[in-house]
């Protein structure tokens, strides 16, 4: 029988649970990767590798591995870095703090994501101040995407509350040439060739800068906080996407973008999922605005649509339904591939939860954690 495994990157380090396919029961270890901050960590389900997004606030930030059945992690041999900032200082070194290098400074990395299947060794990162990062050798050493870097858009982009942050790599699993990413505040942007060219696909997407700037249109062409993406199951064109104003879907590989927020009880929000089998059927927790970021009216509910945005239904038996004040992060909500599929969420004050019927009901499965960043599910022989 299969079983399942959650990553939880958190802020003080890595921890996982093992639970059966029933997910009615679960084991929890670690910490690993203690004392740092995680923004991400995922398995790669092509090796059976861990990955963490490991944030030093002294010495800069790491991706940090663990081989399938070993219990060590370990740093990668080149982390992302732009050009002129150094890797951290070995042992007998002196070391410097990140803060205090000359040149430009990854200040965190924010997301990572497997490559093609086709291509095992194919991994990539998400950084701030955004870039992007690949590596072609299994996370053991990064290479920056200049194409993206360089972007002619780039001297507009500005960073939004969290900072300039990459933090959403899409793969297209019917073309491993294409892929999108989403930065805050810059908007989506989209290749169509592995990364040698870069387009902002972001029309119908509104921008919470038109607000406060009459110059910026309301529908610009890019830099939108767009907070999170993720692709729609099965090999089609559509993008699911939440915004700082607003939840969309794009029928079209994100040429243009339709708004499917009526019927939410808040435009904002930082998390998102889709069904793993089903294109019509999409998740999200509404927060209320940038300015609170917790649950309306103190009640925790994780939101469904089954029509692809045309209507939404709060989903929350077994959920806090009053003075409920937490957030989720943009990449602590996710989804299985098993049948019914289950949901998985963890909230800023250190509690997972968990449904194994697509969201009908909810369990607590563990709580007292640290602020959780990041909630990754996947499926064990």
């Amino acid at each position: 029988m299969p079983s399942i495994q959650l990553l939880v990157g958190t802020r003080k380090g890595v921890f996982t649970l093992s639970g059966s396919a029933a997910r009615d029961s679960w084991s929890l270890e670690g910490p690993f990767v203690a004392g740092l901050e995680v923004n991400h960590a995922v398995l790669d389900p092509r090796t059976g590798m861990s990955y963490a997004t490991a944030n030093d606030p002294w010495f800069g930030p790491v991706v940090r591995y663990r081989v399938a059945g070993d219990e060590t992690w370990v740093d990668a041999r080149k982390s992302p870095r732009f050009s002129g900032d150094p890797q951290p200082s070995v042992e007998g070194e002196e070391q410097v703090p990140w803060f205090a290098r000359e040149s430009t400074v990854i200040e965190r990395v924010w997301a990572i994501q497997p490559g093609p299947s086709d291509q095992p060794g194919v991994m990539y990162a998400g950084v701030a101040p955004a870039a992007l990062f690949s590596s072609r050798d299994g996370g053991v050493t990064w290479q920056e995407n200049e194409a993206l870097s360089n972007h002619p858009t780039r001297p507009t982009w500005v960073p939004g509350a969290g900072g300039m942050a990459l933090h959403s790599i899409v793969l297209d699993p019917a073309n491993a040439s294409r892929m999108w990413i989403a930065i805050s505040s810059a908007g989506v942007f989209r290749t169509e060739d592995g990364g040698k060219s870069w387009e902002p696909t972001c029309q119908g997407i509104r921008s919470e800068q038109a607000e406060f700037d009459p110059n910026i249109p309301l529908y610009p062409e890019h830099g939108q906080c767009v907070h999170h993406v993720e692709h729609a199951a099965g090999a089609n064109d559509r993008l699911y996407a939440q915004s700082h104003l607003g939840t969309y879907r794009s029928d079209n590989g994100g040429d243009s973008w339709v708004d499917i927020t009526p019927g939410l009880p808040s435009q904002f929000g930082l998390a998102m999922t889709v069904h793993p089998h089903d294109p019509e059927t999409a998740y999200v927790v509404p927060l209320v605005g940038g300015e609170f970021r917790c649950p309306p009216g103190g009640r925790l509910a994780v939101w469904r649509t089954r029509d692809a945005g045309a209507n939404w239904a709060p989903l929350s038996n077994g959920l806090p339904e009053e003075n409920a004040y937490m957030g989720v992060y943009r990449q602590s909500l996710c989804t299985d591939v098993m049948d019914p599929a289950g949901i998985y969420f963890g909230t800023n004050t250190g509690q997972l939860y968990a449904s194994a019927d697509e969201g009908e009901s909810w369990k607590l499965i563990t709580q007292n954690l640290p602020p959780i960043e990041s909630v990754s599910a996947n499926v064990l022989d």
